[in-house]
């Protein structure tokens, strides 16, 4: 089937389990063909869809993220892995990268980064890509998620400035950073999410008690030993917990702002030493 028309077909197949499924169909052909999306956008009346390509759009109409199927997702101006051991990341995380950029932006460069709950490594080696000076630590409570973020670190050449530990958040840390990144858990545990987020995508880095808030209130106390006297700390929060989340680190002894992603929520939280 010439392209154009089996990505018609499979859009119309996405429609009831995707909110964009042009992008979806476009995704998973572009995989298939294991060519990049824009070139299979520049050349799509002269390909024909491979006979792979059904079988991956059979799986995302079962609910199956893009990510998983495809095996990585762009994030910030990295090509990570990504696999079911951890959160999938998102342009909303972009958000924390941003914020850094802003803090730092008439300030000396960070030159020690700490990220917490690092995952699939996507805050610590965004940072480490834009602060080339700069060295890190990714800490996480899973040795299958720091498996992909020290396999992302050589993906993406970072690997020698990048160290990667199983953690307690930041329970035993000795050093200080100018600059920490976090997305913990912060969804309530009464929440519905979307079936490919609940089925498929690490309940430990979504959830955080009845109000979300349980991973928040671990970290709080422990900031003030982690960040250094000048330093700057950008933490993830959900789009209501805006006031709720930084109460938190208020008390902790710091100020803090709240920063809103691009659709206008409530997504970070800036945090100095007050």
């Amino acid at each position: 089937m010439l392209a154009p028309e089996a990505l018609r077909l499979a859009a119309i197949r996405l429609t009831p389990v995707s909110g964009t499924p042009r992008l979806d169909a476009e995704l998973l052909l572009a995989h298939a063909l294991e060519i990049d999306r824009s070139d299979l956008l520049l050349k799509l009346r002269d390909l024909t869809a491979p006979a792979t390509f059904d079988p991956l759009v059979a799986r995302r109409a079962r609910g199956e993220p893009i990510a998983h199927i495809t095996g990585t997702r762009d994030f910030w101006t990295l090509s990570l892995r990504v696999t079911p051991d951890v959160l999938i990341p998102r342009p909303d995380s972009e958000t924390l990268i941003e914020a850094a950029i802003d803090h730092f932006r008439d300030r000396p460069p960070p030159t020690h980064i700490l990220d917490l709950g690092t995952g699939s490594g996507a805050l610590l080696l965004a940072a480490l890509d834009i602060w080339c000076d700069a060295t890190g630590l990714g800490v996480d409570a899973s040795q299958a998620a720091l498996a992909v973020a020290q396999d992302n670190a050589r993906r993406t050449g970072l690997a020698a400035r990048a160290d990667f530990r199983v953690g307690d958040w930041g329970a035993g840390i000795g050093d200080r950073f100018d600059l920490i990144l976090a997305n913990p858990p912060y969804v309530s545990t009464a929440a519905q999410l979307p079936r490919d987020v609940l089925d498929h995508e690490p309940h430990q880095a979504l959830f955080a008690g009845a109000d979300g808030l349980d991973d928040y209130r671990r970290i709080a106390p422990q900031l003030p030993g982690l960040l250094a006297a000048d330093g700057f700390a950008a933490i993830e929060i959900g789009f209501d917990q805006g006031e709720s989340a930084a109460a938190l680190f208020r008390e902790a002894g710091f100020d803090v702002t709240v920063r809103r992603d691009i659709a206008g929520q409530d997504r970070c939280l800036q945090i100095h030493h007050a």
